[in-house]
């Protein structure tokens, strides 16, 4: 068993390793803050990575339930129209366009 001593050096290397880690984020921010490119990415890469995400999901789909590809078509218009109609609440359009696609999947 490990001596007393030995365990909280390695509780006290982990405790500000850690802390470290966490704060060098912030620190490296504040030089970024007026760089062009990282204003690039903030405004681009959420729609991006959703993008991504729809993609790979609807792909999914239509690979699991190939007969069944027009539910996951209609769930999506609806998540889209819902969106761009109802003020862009990602929210709602998310809420709405799962409700939509459960509903569809459970009476078809």
């Amino acid at each position: 068993m490990p001596e007393l001593w030995y365990m909280i050096a390695a509780v006290a290397v982990a405790g500000i390793i850690t802390i470290l880690l966490r704060a060098l984020p912030f620190a490296l921010l504040k030089p970024l803050r007026s760089s062009r490119f990282v204003k690039a990415l903030g405004r681009w890469m959420p729609a991006g990575l959703l993008l991504i995400l729809a993609v790979v999901m609807l792909s999914g789909e239509f690979a699991a339930r190939p007969g069944r590809a027009w539910i996951v078509v209609a769930a999506a218009a609806v998540t889209v129209l819902v969106h761009l109609f109802a003020g862009r609440r990602a929210l709602l359009s998310i809420f709405a366009g799962t409700g939509v696609y459960v509903l569809l999947l459970n009476l078809f």
